[in-house]
Order: structure tokens, then sequence, then C-alpha cells
């Protein structure tokens, strides 16, 4: 199955289930709000929800991660509250749309001395920088499930552009009601304020999205009196 994808937005749901997923078209854009990202970014995301091309990341399901070598050893670490999504259009060319909502403080790792030191002021600064965004700006297919996400990342209150490698295939529920993501780049600390103790981690650090995403419908999509599927 082809499908060209229009839209890749890593955004907030708030609803668990099988099957799929229902809730007002509010509540999707809720965590963008207040000047976060465009408004014009929040109603393509609503058009999406109507158009039933949208679907959401199953954090239970998902992994958005990072790994950087240092002087002792790989350190790897995970983010669990992150909020996304993906929209699909089969007739859509490559432009497109993406955004990720991380909530820094989330950030865990299998030590707790690695994990107080990178979650402190020298590293992602959370308790000053309690959120990481990454809004794309272009989408460029490179083959059947291959694209190149090209966006901003902000990260400790520092815009830079990043262009993360994406794959993207269908998976075996046998109903188009899922999809799998898998998405990495390489970033260099330093230009985003992360610019101390470089001699016990290296500057580049790669970041890694695996997840599960399941279709997402807008209750407005559906007629008064006609029934909704279960979530």
């Amino acid at each position: 199955m082809h499908m060209k994808i229009r839209q890749l937005l890593l955004t907030a749901f708030l609803f668990a289930g099988t099957g799929v997923v229902l809730a007002e078209d509010d509540d999707i854009c809720a965590p963008f709000k207040d000047g976060l990202v465009d408004e014009g970014l929040l109603e393509t995301m609503l058009s999406a929800a109507q158009d039933g091309h949208l679907y959401r990341i199953e954090q239970s399901s998902s992994r958005v991660g990072f790994c950087v070598d240092s002087a002792l050893k790989r350190i790897k670490g995970r983010f669990r509250d992150f909020r996304g999504g993906i929209t699909l259009d089969a007739g859509a060319n490559s432009d497109g749309q993406t955004m990720v909502l991380i909530q820094s403080d989330s950030l865990d790792t299998d030590g707790i001395l690695v994990r107080n030191m990178l979650k402190g002021e020298n590293f992602f600064d959370v308790e000053d920088h309690p959120e990481i965004l990454f809004v794309s700006h272009s989408f460029d297919s490179t083959g059947t499930d291959k694209a190149l996400l090209r966006g901003d990342l902000t990260l400790r209150g520092v815009t830079r552009p990043v262009t993360f490698h994406v794959t993207l295939t269908p998976a075996s529920d046998g109903k188009g009601e899922k999809i799998l993501v898998e998405a990495t780049t390489r970033i260099d600390r330093a230009k985003f304020g992360m610019d101390k103790l470089e001699k016990i981690a290296d500057n580049e650090v790669q970041l890694c999205i695996s997840a599960e995403a399941k279709k997402y419908e807008s209750v407005s999509a559906y007629e008064p009196g006609v029934a909704r599927p279960k979530s």
C-alpha cells in the first residue's frame, strides 16, 4: 500500500482505547494554543481530523529518545511525556507540516546521577525550559516509505533547523487504522546552549522517534443521529 504523506503532525492526543479514536476537535489543539504554534497549523490539524487523515501517536507503545557518547559509555535516554500525531492523504503531494511537543522533565535514564545531570542547567535545564518543540516546514519523499522531514527544533529556548530521516509503513492490523513511524536526526548540543562538560559527553546527540500511530476521527465528522464507532 503506497501512501504519500501530506503531513506528519506530532502533537498531543489525550485519549486511550482501541480502534478509531474519537474526541472533540478542540481537545486536539489545546496543548499548542496560547501562541505556541501558528494558528494556521492548528486549523490544518482540525481539517485533517475532520477529513479522516489524522493518526495519533500511542504513547504507551511509542518511544521518543536520544543517545550520546560519553567518556565512560554511551548514554541513552527517553522522554516519557510527549504528544504527537500523523496525517496521511493518499492524494497529496510533498507539502506538509509536523509538530511534536515533549515535556523535558519526563526525561528518564538508567542511572539517577546521569538523569539528574542531564536534567540540570548544563544540559536540558528542565526547570527553566520545560518543553521541547519541533515544527516542520517541508516533507520531501525519497522513496515509497521514506522521506526527509525538515523543520525547526526549539530546545532550551533556542530554535534551530534540523532534518529527520523518516520511514513510515502501514501496521499489520489489516484495517488501515495503524501506521508505524521511525524518525532520526543528529544535533550539535552546543548550538542549543548545552556547551558545558564537552570532555565528559560528545557534542553530537542522536534523536530517535519510534512510534505506533492510531487513526483519529473528529466528533464533528459524524452527522447528528449517525452512530459513532466505539473508542
